[in-house]
């Protein structure tokens, strides 16, 4: 599966060696903020943590796994700009839910307030939620992450519930928005 491109962004699923640019976006404490605090991440947590969860969930025939969303750029090599995950939501369960994608986003302060987030995760889910088998698609963000509710806004998503989240790489209380595919 792959995503098309658009006129101003281009897509290509990340691996194990796109470490450089995780640990990269993950350096700057503000993009880090709504996620852990704003703890920048060691590349040791990339390749210890980040890269074996990646890979227990990634396969880019169904879509899963982390888009690279980099900036189309004339003449020069695109610049990276973040991901969109994707993944059955509540995975890293005993209960993961296969008909219930979930879709994040972690993008450089650069393209904060320009739509890129919200064209990519667009972009991103008109192509993995042609899953007839999928009923639903959802995210989860801090309640106090705006930016990211009015991603999931845009996405059609409504407010479904504030629930606590115990992760390798987050413990906070969170909402959750969900849109219905059928």
């Amino acid at each position: 599966m792959n995503i098309p491109d658009s006129s101003r962004l281009s897509y290509q699923f990340m691996t194990r060696n796109d470490a450089e640019l995780f640990f990269e976006l993950d350096q700057d404490s503000e993009v880090m903020r709504y996620i852990n605090g704003g703890k920048i991440t060691s590349m040791e947590d990339i390749i210890a943590v980040s890269i074996p969860r990646l890979e227990s969930y990634a396969d880019q025939s169904k879509g899963w796994g982390m888009w690279k969303v980099s900036l189309r750029m004339e003449q020069q090599c695109d610049l990276f700009l973040g991901w969109i995950l994707v993944r059955p939501m509540d995975f890293f369960t005993e209960t993961p839910q296969w008909d219930n994608l979930e879709i994040g986003w972690r993008l450089k302060q650069l393209a904060w307030g320009k739509g890129y987030a919200t064209e990519a995760a667009q972009a991103v889910m008109a192509v993995v939620t042609q899953n007839p088998k999928l009923i639903s698609i959802s995210a989860i963000a801090l309640e106090d992450n705006l930016g990211s509710i009015n991603i999931m806004k845009k996405l059609g998503m409504t407010f479904l519930k504030k629930e606590y989240v115990d992760e390798p790489l987050v413990e906070a209380d969170v909402v959750y928005y969900q849109k219905s595919l059928r």
